[in-house]
Formats: C-alpha cells, structure tokens, sequence
C-alpha cells in the first residue's frame, strides 16, 4: 500500500544507524511501555489474520494463488512502476528549483519506503532515510520541508480519490449500503485531518515543535531554532507562491492513487474474479480510507486484510476474494521492500557536488 501522511518528517545528514547497535544505557520505562504495546498490537494483527485465513479457507485462498502462478510477476512490476515513478514526480514538484534527479529521487523514495514499513520508526524513519539519500544535492532544510509537503500533497490526493469513490459508489450502489455511509465519514474525517494539518503549517509547525522540545529538554543544540524558522518560511512559502507546483504535485499524486484502482482490477482479473473499473476505484478508495483512519498503529498486518475482507463482503463480493486481493499485494510489497533495503545498503548516489545548505 502506499502510505499516507502520519506524522510531520524530518530530516538528518548523517547514515542511519545500524539496528543492532547496542547501547550502554538501559532502555526507559516509556520505551519499554511503547515496545509493549507494539508487541501486543502485532500479536492482534497476527491473530485478526490468522482468524481471517480459517474463517474464509486456506483452501481457496490458496487456489487464487494457483491460479497466479508466474503472473505474480507482473503485478510485482505493473502498474506498480507507474505508482512508484508517479510518487517521484509529485516529490519533485516541492523540491527547490528541482536541484537532483529523478532517478536520484525514485532511489531514495524506494529506501525510504522500505525503512518506513519495516521499521518501528515508520514513517519518520523513513524521510529521514529520503533526506540523507538526496543529502549531497539538497539541504537538509529544504528536504525537510519538501518532505513535510509531499505528506501533505498525498493526503490531499487520498482524499480526493476517496471524494471520488463516494460519488462513484452513490452512482452505482445502493444508498442504503452501510459501506456508502462508512465512506463520507471517512471523507470527512480526512478532509478535517489535512486542513488542521496545513494550518498548523501555515502557524509555525517547526517553531512551534521546536519550542516544545526545548521546554521538555530535548533541543538544546543553538542552530535548531533557526533551521525550525527556516523551515516554517519554506512551508509559508511554498504553499502561498509555488501553487502551481503545489497542484503539480497533487495532480502526480492522485494519479498514483487511481493507478492503485487499476492495480487492484488487474489483480481481480488474473484470479478470474473480474469487477468494472469503477468498482475497483470504489475498493482502492475503502481501503485507503482505512489506512488513513488507523495510521497511528504500529503495524497494519491483518487491518488492511481485514479491511478488504469487510469490503468485498459489504459489496456482495466473495471475501475469500478480498483476502486473496490483499495478500497479492503484500507479496508485491514485500518485492519493492527488497529492492528498497538494496538501494540503501548501497548507499546514496556519490556527489557531483560540495552539499547545500546551511545545517
């Protein structure tokens, strides 16, 4: 799945650290309670999809594998190379005078994509990773606030894919379908999200956050105030002069969700359960929307199953079928995962240039 905004980004100019490193210090009590309730969340998720596998048939779901056989391939590549090369461009679009390449770009979106769903940092694991892959040819300042934008530019995309299967499901299905209403208030509840979330930008998000951190003593380096100044201009900014890069982006965006639509009726099509094109934006945006509600976990095992499961049955479609729909494209994600941890252990790109920016 692709992701949608969390929680604001950041970024850093130094490697990520290794994941093994030891440290001489005992972890806190707060980390020990957040490592507990992460564990505990993967153990539902584990069950809910366990319980989703025996309640519908392993039988069955195993026969739409079959079924795949070796055109698992080609949804590992297609239409996921359009998403992947849309989401570059809609980057590209926030960045300063468009300083590094796309192909420079497409690399770190892919590391940083893979850090993001595979480690408890999500998705601020995964931008500081996009920063420091771009690091020699953009400042970690105006990476941070691209970053910020592109979440922002996303969602905002999320949520007009999502505007646009409400209306396709009111033309096409019954208004008495529980799903429908499930719909409009997740339209609601994300078009609320990302107007608090650009307010927030517009008032100083960094030099607020900033000064946050400092009463609770944790930014004490002197630069940090000025590098949060800095960032809320860019943000002020962009969104006020770069409108049309603004909409660029949006555009590039929304694009990579609908291609997610055609995505999932190419699947459905090869496991011989073919829906219209407009049904198929109708499932891509329910799922979606339910990635957005429940962001804040963890770990999105067995939710996004469970998600698609309760969407195809709410559509008088065989939830044996949904689960299918999900797991294929676990596999397709587990794929560009790969590809992703293999870029970044090749780290970045070498420099053509001295860095930018001031740190």
């Amino acid at each position: 799945m692709r992701q949608a905004i969390e929680r604001p980004p950041i970024a850093v100019d130094t490697p990520p650290p290794a994941a093994d490193v030891e440290t001489e210090r005992a972890d806190p009590p707060g980390g020990r309670a957040a490592h507990a309730y992460r564990l505990v969340l993967l153990a539902a998720s584990i069950a809910l999809f366990a319980y989703l596998v025996w309640s519908l048939g392993p039988r069955e779901i195993a026969a739409s594998f079959s079924q795949l056989s070796w055109r698992v391939i080609l949804v590992v590549v297609f239409p996921t190379i359009v998403i992947k090369a849309c989401d570059t461009l809609g980057w590209r679009c926030t960045l300063p005078d468009r300083q590094v390449s796309s192909w420079q770009l497409a690399r770190a979106l892919l590391a940083g994509q893979a850090v993001a769903s595979t480690t408890p940092t999500g998705t601020l694991g995964g931008d500081a990773v996009k920063a420091w892959m771009v690091r020699h040819e953009v400042s970690r300042r105006a990476s941070l606030s691209s970053l910020i934008i592109v979440e922002t530019t996303s969602t905002v995309a999320q949520g007009l894919l999502l505007l646009i299967g409400v209306v396709l499901a009111r033309e096409t299905l019954s208004s008495s379908l529980p799903l429908l209403h499930v719909m409009e208030w997740l339209l609601v509840l994300e078009v609320a999200a990302v107007a608090g979330f650009i307010l927030v930008q517009l008032r100083g998000m960094a030099t607020r956050g900033h000064g946050l951190l400092n009463r609770l003593g944790l930014a004490a380096a002197p630069h940090i105030s000025a590098a949060a100044a800095d960032v809320d201009r860019a943000l002020a900014g962009f969104y006020r002069v770069h409108r049309r890069r603004l909409a660029a982006s949006v555009a590039w965006n929304l694009l990579g969700w609908i291609s997610g639509a055609l995505e999932v009726w190419f699947i459905l099509y090869l496991l011989h359960a073919t829906v219209s094109l407009t049904l198929a934006l109708i499932i891509e945006a329910f799922g979606t929307s339910i990635s957005f509600a429940t962001f804040f976990l963890p770990v999105q095992i067995g939710v996004d199953e469970g998600g698609a499961v309760a969407t195809f049955l709410a559509l008088g479609l065989n939830g044996a079928t949904g689960l299918s729909l999900s797991l294929v494209r676990r596999v397709r994600e587990v794929a560009w995962i790969a590809i992703g941890l293999l870029i970044l252990a090749g780290g970045a790109l070498p420099a053509r240039r001295p860095p930018v920016g001031a740190s």
